[in-house]
């Protein structure tokens, strides 16, 4: 039914997805019960909010922007970009910048003071800009064509998300196949997705790596996408085992579909000094502490690695205050696979550093906090590899000024930590007082290669404002794929972004709905994800009554 999906009108795909809506806010509850049973929480905790936040509310706040991108471009042609576009010259030539995020009132309600911005790849310019949204839908020929997703294991929203992309961005239809630790929520997409189902434009397929490599292979399938690793990505690619490692060395693909990949990140998370005081320790030991346990660490997004000026005076107090923190978060579950040999890799490198938070009991793992890494040794595990779980690393960087240690710090990201996806910068408002480091600021987020660059926010929120790309900075080859290749979400539709830096505040009241530490997440994420099913001015009383308890 390819060709049968390219000649749906954009009215009738509108209509589709607000049917889609409705079949998900059905299945919400269910969908968030499945998730904390699975993830052994307690309903009664506020943590256990995060299951409706990461899975109904991303998804619905999707189905509702891109309801809104649709009636543009029935209405324009285009998606209507809701800020300003500016060009940003550089010593490298000229580069479009396009305010993506506020859209409305409401997102200047629940994310107050936050901003997003798309860079777009060096040569686009604003004049052409609008010829590079919503590309599928003015092909002079729109070739159907079959799209295989693999969904992700981690995050309940990740493969319904990477699917609607396909569907209503990329103009594909869709083979769904599941992955194994969540398969439960199988026949919930099947009840969500119906309305595509019964006309042959999506499809939930069950099954494992045998399964996963016979759809990889099949001739009908013209492309793939996948969350998950880099290993995956390169057995699919160039096959597993010896073969496979000869392959790739060799350049001697077996695949040669178009192949978009999100696949994780050594997420570093730069700490700029500043007049910080006793609050502003808390406040942001918070923050950093929601980055590692947030979903038990199984987050690509996850804070891997913190980095600090190595002489900064409050460097101890901030990471004694995080652990702090973590000695409070209860530990979680390891429900991933591979969780404990990853995590018993991690401390049997750092036997007599890694500071543990918790116990391990059962099929819980506690948080590790591994600090003073040295940031010479290349081959840091630190550094090379992903965790995917509760394991945060920490490293101090020597120089002489803040903005040396800045520069210093992006180029350390850059050049020494693993991926491309998505850094954190965490600036107190009194460090950009000073003119230099205000430059030093501007200058890191400019240079610095990944998908996502966000200021003071855990940069997770690129995933979860929606509008914003998100995916790996671009230039990856399948023989160098890190954190992969093409972006999701994008519900602008942009053709040739390059990254999005989002800037928040340094303090945020009240307290974000994510954090680990917040009260009333419970109560609260189900409302936000009723919300964005059926946005109302009404429903925000409820919704602020309970955010400003958290």
């Amino acid at each position: 039914n390819k060709g049968a999906w390219t000649a749906v009108s954009v009215r009738e795909r509108r209509d589709l997805l607000t049917a889609l809506s409705r079949r998900f806010l059905a299945v919400a509850e269910r969908w968030t019960t499945l998730g904390i049973e699975a993830e052994g929480l307690d309903r009664e905790h506020p943590g256990s909010g995060e299951e409706a936040l990461v899975g109904p509310y991303f998804i619905l706040r999707n189905l509702r922007l891109l309801r809104e991108s649709l009636l543009d471009v029935e209405t324009h042609g285009r998606p209507r970009i809701p800020g300003a576009v500016r060009t940003r010259r550089t010593p490298a030539g000229e580069q479009v910048v396009a305010r993506i995020f506020p859209i409305d009132l409401y997102d200047r309600t629940f994310y107050a003071g936050v901003t997003a911005d798309v860079w777009m790849e060096p040569g686009v310019t604003e004049k052409d800009l609008p010829q590079t949204q919503a590309v599928a839908y003015h092909a002079p020929v729109r070739q159907g064509r079959v799209a295989l997703v693999l969904g992700a294991g981690n995050v309940s929203s990740i493969g319904p998300m990477d699917a609607l992309y396909k569907l209503f961005v990329e103009d594909q239809v869709v083979v769904f196949k599941t992955h194994p630790v969540n398969v439960y929520l199988g026949p919930l997409m099947e009840e969500a997705f119906q309305p595509l189902i019964e006309r042959g434009f999506f499809r939930v397929i069950y099954g494992g790596a045998e399964e996963g490599a016979y759809l990889c292979r099949h001739p009908q399938v013209d492309e793939i996408h996948i969350t998950g690793s880099d290993r995956t990505y390169e057995a699919i690619v160039f096959g597993p085992g010896e073969e496979g490692r000869r392959r790739k060395e060799a350049d001697e693909p077996i695949l040669s579909k178009r192949f978009t990949a999100e696949l994780g990140n050594v997420s570093p998370v730069i700490v700029v000094p500043g007049p910080w005081d006793e609050g502003d320790l808390e406040y942001q030991a918070e923050n950093l502490a929601t980055m590692l346990t947030n979903n038990a660490g199984f987050n690509c997004n996850a804070g891997r690695v913190i980095v600090q000026h190595a002489s900064w005076g409050k460097r101890g107090e901030l990471l004694a205050k995080v652990g702090k923190v973590l000695s409070q978060i209860p530990n979680r579950r390891a429900y991933y696979p591979g969780a404990a040999d990853r995590f018993e890799a991690f401390r049997a490198a750092h036997p007599d550093t890694a500071e543990i938070f918790g116990a391990r009991t059962g099929d819980k793992l506690p948080w590790m906090l591994i600090p003073n890494l040295d940031p010479e040794k290349r081959d840091e595990i630190c550094f090379t590899t992903e965790a995917f779980c509760g394991v945060f690393g920490e490293t101090g960087l020597e120089a002489a000024s803040v903005a040396e240690y800045i520069d210093r710090a992006v180029a350390f990201c850059n050049e020494r930590l693993w991926g491309t996806l998505n850094v954190t910068l965490i600036v107190h408002p009194g460090s950009l007082k000073d003119p230099e480091v205000k430059r030093a600021v501007d200058r890191g987020i400019a240079n610095l290669r990944y998908g996502t660059v966000s200021v003071n926010h855990w940069a997770a929120v690129g995933y979860g404002l929606v509008v914003t790309p998100w995916g790996a900075f671009p230039g990856h080859t399948a023989q160098d794929i890190q954190s992969g290749v093409g972006f999701v979400h994008n519900t602008l539709m942009f053709d040739r972004p390059q990254k999005t830096v989002v800037q928040a505040p340094f303090y945020v009241w009240p307290k974000p709905a994510w954090f680990s530490t917040h009260k009333t997440a419970h109560r609260l994420a189900p409302k936000l994800y009723e919300f964005e099913a059926a946005p109302s001015l009404a429903k925000l009383p409820g919704i602020l009554g309970l955010a400003v308890r958290g």
